[in-house]
């Protein structure tokens, strides 16, 4: 489903998103066509899941912070730190997957976290073949049942998570990262060490790291959406406005003020159903 075209970093783009929600729970799509005058560089803004960047235009690139480059379809892991994204020729769509689904649907999580990597990595062959049937068609709709489908076997073919792992991610999610992990522990009636243990194998990191990552985005969506850092900060849970501001620095290297305006996060409304953070109570 078209939406409209949306001027992001100097280039219009078209955004769309899937008609309706289905397939794999954790699991949103939205698809990207435009071309820039010049090069279009943008900071992505770590996110709580798991993304994979399909490329159908043969220029997009993909930097980590320590400057490594994958070209074309890749794979940005969970809390990635300091990536870039780059293009001219822009048609890609974009999956987000929680860290739930992302255990299930790719047969790895742990070892992605904080990372970009080429999506062939995963799906070697797979990933050709899929590219040719997106390019026979140039309808988004097509397209997403295209990649819904190709989704949806992968998880019934792939191995979930266990349930006290999914149980401990839903609880961080609902509590906008709030959770103590000792209370996690007790809910789950595992152990905190076996929780840490077993969360880290299969979702790639800590709970209290995945905590502080739901947190954050929590916080960046507020400020987005035009909400003072004094007010953020309060409501998000940070001890204090220094605390949120060195959260911000250390997941960005922006103050709060440039994050606000971040140009990743202003797309976020049209293209992804961004959750609705409420103050924490």
């Amino acid at each position: 489903m078209p939406v409209e075209p949306f001027r992001i970093a100097g280039a219009e783009v078209e955004i769309a998103v899937p008609v309706r929600s289905g397939g794999v729970p954790g699991v949103s799509m939205a698809g990207f066509r435009g071309r820039a005058m010049e090069w279009v560089d943008l900071q992505m803004v770590p996110y709580p899941a798991l993304t994979l960047f399909i490329d159908l235009g043969d220029d997009l690139m993909l930097d980590e912070a320590n400057g490594a480059r994958t070209h074309g379809s890749s794979v940005v892991g969970f809390g990635t730190v300091g990536a870039h994204g780059g293009g001219r020729d822009i048609d890609l769509i974009q999956v987000r997957l929680s860290p739930v689904a992302a255990h299930s649907v790719l047969g790895v999580s742990s070892g992605l976290s904080g990372r970009v990597a080429p999506l062939d990595a995963l799906w070697g062959r797979g990933v050709e073949s899929l590219r040719e049937r997106l390019h026979a068609t140039r309808s988004w709709d097509e397209r997403f049942a295209i990649i819904a489908d190709l989704l949806t076997a992968r998880e019934r073919a792939g191995r979930a998570v266990d349930p006290e792992v999914a149980f401990a991610w839903r609880r961080i999610m609902l509590s906008h990262g709030g959770i103590r992990i000792d209370r996690l522990a007790d809910e789950t009636g595992w152990s905190r060490k076996r929780l840490w243990s077993r969360f880290r194998s299969q979702i790639g990191l800590t709970p209290k790291y995945g905590a502080q990552l739901v947190r954050f985005d929590c916080a960046a969506h507020r400020l987005a959406a035009g909400h003072s850092a004094a007010r953020v900060s309060a409501e998000c849970g940070y001890v204090d406005q220094s605390h949120f501001h060195r959260d911000v620095m250390a997941f960005t290297g922006l103050t709060p003020k440039a994050l606000a305006v971040a140009p990743w996060l202003a797309v976020d409304p049209l293209a992804w159903a961004a959750p609705a953070y409420a103050p924490r109570t």
